[in-house]
């Protein structure tokens, strides 16, 4: 899969269905980094949460290849710098 392909699926996923599913990256981002301040007895931003899914992804293609974990990195570092930039 080239580059331009991971790039189009992910931005498809930021802008479908999934936000009728799990709300706004910036409502969605805010209940994960909540539980996981709660968990780890820190504050976690949201920015980081999603960071953290991203980093997730890269752990999983360490190994083995799968398309998914590429577009789903490539999402999650999207939504992470919007998060940074203040969200929507």
């Amino acid at each position: 899969m080239n580059r331009g392909k991971i790039l189009d699926e992910a931005k498809a996923l930021t802008y479908t269905n999934r936000q009728d599913d799990y709300g706004t990256p910036t409502i969605n981002f805010n209940r994960i980094s909540g539980l996981l301040s709660t968990y780890l007895e820190r504050e976690v931003t949201p920015e980081q949460s999603a960071m953290i899914c991203a980093l997730i992804k890269v752990a999983r293609s360490m190994e083995t290849y799968k398309a998914d974990n590429y577009i789903d990195g490539a999402a999650y570092f999207a939504i992470a710098g919007e998060l940074a930039n203040g969200g929507e």
